[in-house]
């Protein structure tokens, strides 16, 4: 199972240790693949682009009207976190109490 995330996310790090075997991939440090964002837009779509976190607010107005596929590209820490992928190819975003039971993590409350 792969975590995709920032090292420094509080969330990301509960999630991690609610997943015993799970790899943390930093997204500042190992950025995703295009296909597997291409993947992640397709699913959870505009709920993939953290439109509350200080990099959006950072943004202008103009980039903030780019494709978010573009937008994940050029600023990681733009993604919703974290974004889970199984060894079966799932895939869920962020660290909410539905996503604990799909994966049958116990702790790691947000």
């Amino acid at each position: 199972m792969k975590i995709y995330g920032l090292k420094t996310c509080d969330t990301c790090r509960k999630a991690q240790a609610a997943l015993p075997g799970a790899r943390l991939i930093d997204l500042r440090e190992e950025p995703m693949d295009d296909s597997l964002r291409q993947a992640a837009l397709a699913q959870f779509g505009a709920a993939l682009v953290n439109t509350r976190s200080t990099t959006w607010r950072g943004l202008s107005e103009a980039a903030r009207q780019d494709d978010p596929a573009q937008l994940l590209a050029a600023h990681p820490a733009l993604m919703k976190r974290p974004l889970i992928v199984t060894d079966t190819g799932g895939m869920h975003l962020g660290w909410t109490p539905a996503v604990r039971s799909a994966l049958g993590a116990a702790g790691g409350a947000a």
